[in-house]
């Protein structure tokens, strides 16, 4: 499917009710593989028989996990309800086997010897996610601003459940902060001096804050090619 107008009203009322991008690309992954399963039939005309016969797929040929059998029913739910303006009830369909399985966990030494094993950017991504606990998704998307290295603690924004937290900043880590803000801010210097330099802030924030945008405190902490 190119471009859908359908699709794109999904999105914005996804963005509108703030859900996160990741959610956004899983909801409209899951509703456009909805659609492209019953032959590319308008959802408003359809109903519980494709959303089960899809559901039924997911499980039994794609053998798709409990959990993302989940997903696929939670994006189609959001579209029901809020896009074509109608209720989903009595579905009956088959459940993907939920596995019981026990997380692997790394002892102390063995992420010790990960971490000596990286080098640059990524050692120290992997160093703060085991020294204050952070989420992937968190630790990339840290700005400078949220380094408090008087108070040794981290501004985590809209982590999870969207909640926003403070956690420790590792002593250790420290050093390694300082060397890749001062990395940044040489970059972002460059960035101002060539026109460019902008970050991205939610359009809330924009309207709010509109100089942050070339403010090296909003800069994000890594810079990726």
């Amino acid at each position: 499917m190119s471009y859908s107008p359908f699709l794109e009203s999904v999105r914005v009322e996804l963005r509108t009710k703030h859900y996160s991008l990741k959610t956004e690309k899983s909801y409209l992954y899951w509703i456009k593989g909805y659609i492209l399963f019953n032959d590319k039939k308008h959802p408003d005309e359809m109903g519980n028989r494709e959303i089960e016969r899809f559901l039924n797929h997911l499980a039994v040929n794609r053998a798709v996990s409990a959990a993302t059998q989940n997903q696929a029913l939670c994006a189609i739910i959001f579209l029901y309800r809020f896009i074509i303006k109608r209720d989903i009830k009595g579905l009956n369909y088959s459940f993907s086997k939920r596995d019981v399985t026990l997380p692997t966990v790394l002892s102390a030494d063995e992420a010790q010897k990960v971490i000596a094993n990286l080098y640059g950017v990524h050692k120290l991504i992997a160093s703060l996610l085991y020294g204050c606990g952070s989420r992937i998704n968190e630790a990339l998307k840290l700005r400078i601003k949220d380094l408090d290295f008087a108070n040794k603690s981290i501004f985590v924004f809209r982590g999870k459940g969207r909640k926003d937290r403070y956690t420790l900043l590792p002593k250790s880590c420290m050093q390694a902060l300082e060397e890749q803000m001062a990395v940044v801010k040489s970059l972002h210097q460059k960035d101002l001096n060539a026109g460019f330099g902008l970050t991205s802030l939610p359009p809330a924030l924009i309207r709010k804050y509109g100089h942050a945008v070339k403010d090296f405190s909003w800069q994000y902490l890594y810079q990726f090619n």
